[in-house]
């Protein structure tokens, strides 16, 4: 399947669009209609993405199909509960729709959301995952993660549990693949 990467700082629209298409692919039959909705909204708006674009260190990268976009990752400083340094960077989102999975998108956004932070002179990348996704663990492990720590929030009424992964960083230096 053939696919592009982009690089983007002014797609808080798309993001927008593909972040809770995905999101509901992911989770619409575990969370209940009403609060996986209103998570949608509050989390996955064109606002919620600006800002998050506007933000020094974020980076972002779609994954397009045809000229469609069909997953993305997004690099923020960390937001997460437990003690990060300068030298941490969060892979915030890697999301892919469902029928790109096993494609290898997930692989070259992950490729490049490891490149991006490396070459930023970061050490760690750190990610959160639902506890229960054991695919996308076994995705992340393969790719040098483990877990670092855990995190709970509530989606509505319900309290959703993640792993906090990380993986250390090599410096990138010119001419120096991953």
């Amino acid at each position: 399947m053939e696919y592009s990467l982009r690089e983007c700082g002014d797609c808080a629209e798309t993001l927008a669009l593909i972040g809770p298409a995905s999101f509901l692919e992911a989770f619409a039959g575990v969370l209940e209609g009403e609060d996986i909705l209103a998570h949608c909204r509050n989390q996955h708006s064109v606002a919620k993405y600006a800002a998050w674009l506007a933000q020094p260190e974020s980076r972002a990268c779609l994954a397009e199909v045809n000229g469609a976009p069909v997953g993305y990752a997004l690099l923020l400083k960390p937001d997460l509960p437990m003690e990060t340094t300068a030298d941490d960077i969060e892979l915030k989102r890697i999301y892919l729709l469902h029928r790109f999975q096993g494609t290898g998108i997930g692989s070259a956004l992950m490729r490049w959301s490891i490149k991006t932070a490396a070459s930023m002179g970061k050490k760690r990348l750190l990610l959160g995952v639902h506890d229960g996704n054991r695919q996308a663990i076994a995705f992340y492990e393969r790719h040098g993660f483990r877990q670092v720590g855990t995190r709970t929030f509530q989606v509505g009424k319900t309290t959703c549990s993640d792993l906090i992964l990380g993986a250390a960083l090599r410096a990138q230096g010119p001419g120096h693949s991953i």
